[in-house]
């Protein structure tokens, strides 16, 4: 196996154990080429999977039986044994600079010498894409080998998990999971508008939306992931789910509620499954009259400078999953046969008889670790109307701090800052109305002590608030008031009945013996009851 690229490593890791699973007459060797500007990573991949690696120059004085690689631009050492080159990305639809030339080139086509010697095949997942080939490169002919593409066949199978991966990506039930999709170069989208990431995360309710970034890795090789998470701090302070950049990305998509992408390959797999797509960007650097060109025409563009939050409730409220079907039928011939297409032809090029068992099982995608994304201060916006049952309605949204900018209070509803005490940012936490932990105390004393404690470190605080388990909170006021919050419905954040106490404080309401509606966002509406407890001493106060 030719391990060239961090992208092109992970498509052949993905699928090989599937084909060989069971067979001790094939061994696999690793062989490393260091030569591509994409590099960084590759060899980190290989020994974090167990894989026996050589050294690429150490190719040509051994005789492999067939040399497979997902990377069409290697150098290939002398011989007679065949090649087989999949697809990393979906297939032929993306020009990249040419490594041998000053030009550019096709995406996924192996160089005409090694067509010329008779050796090299080119896997493809649909029979426009052979056509595509030979109006391109003549010298294709009667070397293309239709398989399919079994990375979408792994995710389509893996659809009915969605809830599930999101939840294991720490999206609650309720909350979409916007997936924001980047290829490389500098028509992708973090290539036109790298700030986009942190600009939804500012217009998306927090309690509503989680954002996901996928970004090509290499993106991750040629600026290696300090960078990339120094230019998006702001966002990863906001909540920003940053997904590895290898295999995490299959259970995101499938996960997504929408997907914010480009002209790249995740982009058009998650068209393929029914996803609702909107366009950032999209690059000439597309293949005209490929199957991501047709979505560029079919979907519809994300204005940066318009409103975010209704362009992506418009994408979901309007879509059907049926839209974007004729661009599937375009890029991916017969699902769910790759693999079985795969494995077959993978033994007849090792001129071996295929094992006799059953053909290899398309198996759903693991779940997915959660990456580290906590948000801890908000910028908070509550309004208080009168509800049906007679009493008090109020309703919360909370927006990430760090991206929130400037924002003032409307008519209709009152603003505050909102701060967890794990925030680091200092200037943050000392201007903070509301005071936050989320660790539930073991005893009412306690979170009594915690409370005081809080009130007299931040003067400029008015609410601090604990969990006492996780339905019933201890809130205390700059004024001495003790508040016990209990909420009929299942755990939440105690954030939201801070918010709560806080906006009926501004409002003038009870807050003793009285039940009142606590609205979060469009997402569900949660009973709460609030009852005045002993005050605390004076000096707390000071």
């Amino acid at each position: 196996m030719a391990a060239r690229t961090v992208t092109s490593t992970a498509r052949v890791l993905e699928c090989l154990p599937a084909l060989l699973r069971g067979d001790s007459r094939v061994t696999v060797v690793f062989a490393y080429d260091p030569t591509s500007a994409f590099n960084d990573g590759v060899l980190d991949l290989l020994h974090d999977a167990g894989c026996r690696i050589m050294p690429w120059s150490q190719l040509g004085s051994i005789a492999p039986d067939l040399i497979l690689s997902a990377s069409e631009n290697i150098d290939v050492p002398e011989g007679d044994c065949p090649v087989l080159v999949l697809p990393h990305g979906v297939g032929f639809q993306k020009l990249v600079p040419d490594s041998r030339a000053p030009r550019s080139r096709l995406s996924g086509v192996v160089p005409d010498s090694l067509l010329e010697s008779g050796r090299a095949w080119l896997a493809v997942s649909h029979p426009e894409q052979e056509q595509q080939l030979l109006a391109t490169h003549p010298k294709t002919a009667g070397r293309t080998l239709l398989i399919g593409d079994p990375c979408f066949d792994e995710l389509a199978v893996s659809l009915p998990q969605a809830a599930a991966y999101r939840r294991a990506l720490g999206v609650a039930d309720g909350r979409r999971l916007v997936v924001v999709s980047s290829t490389w170069g500098p028509t992708s989208l973090l290539g036109r508008y790298p700030q986009l990431p942190a600009e939804l995360l500012a217009a998306l309710p927090y309690d509503e939306y989680r954002v996901a970034a996928v970004i090509h890795p290499n993106v991750w090789s040629a600026h290696g992931s300090w960078q990339i998470r120094t230019l998006q701090a702001a966002a990863l302070e906001a909540g920003l789910l940053l997904i590895p950049p290898v295999h995490a990305w299959r259970s995101a998509l499938v996960a997504a509620s929408v997907v914010v992408g480009d002209h790249g390959s995740v982009t058009l797999m998650g068209a393929a499954l029914g996803k609702p797509v909107v366009l950032a960007a999209f690059g000439s650097d597309a293949v005209p009259g490929t199957a991501v060109a047709h979505l560029g025409r079919a979907a519809p563009r994300l204005d940066p400078r318009g409103d975010l939050r209704q362009q992506i409730e418009a994408a979901v409220q309007d879509h059907v999953p049926e839209r974007y079907a004729a661009i599937s039928d375009l890029a991916f011939a017969e699902p769910g046969l790759a693999l079985t297409r795969l494995r077959a032809t993978l033994y007849r090029l090792l001129k071996l008889a295929e094992p006799t068992s059953s053909t290899p099982p398309v198996l759903s995608l693991p779940h997915p670790d959660p990456p580290a994304a906590t948000v801890t201060s908000w910028m908070v916006t509550t309004a208080v109307t009168a509800a049906a049952a007679g009493h008090s309605m109020v309703t919360v949204r909370r927006h990430p701090a760090a991206v929130s900018g400037h924002r003032q209070e409307a008519a209709d509803t009152l603003l505050h800052l909102a701060c967890d005490e794990e925030e680091r940012d200092h200037r943050l936490t000392e201007s903070a109305s509301v005071v936050v932990r989320r660790r539930p105390a073991d005893t009412a004393v306690s979170a009594l002590g915690w409370i005081q404690e809080t009130l007299q470190r931040l003067p400029g605080s008015l609410v601090a608030a604990v969990p006492l388990n996780g339905n019933s909170f201890l809130l205390g006021t700059r004024d001495g008031l003790i508040v016990e919050a209990t909420v009929t419905g299942p755990t939440i954040d105690p954030g939201l009945p801070a918010a709560l106490v806080y906006a009926c404080l501004r409002a003038g309401l009870s807050l003793d013996g009285v039940f009142m509606t606590l609205r979060i966002g469009d997402v569900r509406e949660e009973e709460v009851g609030l009852r005045l407890r002993p005050r605390l001493p004076s000096d707390s106060r000071q």
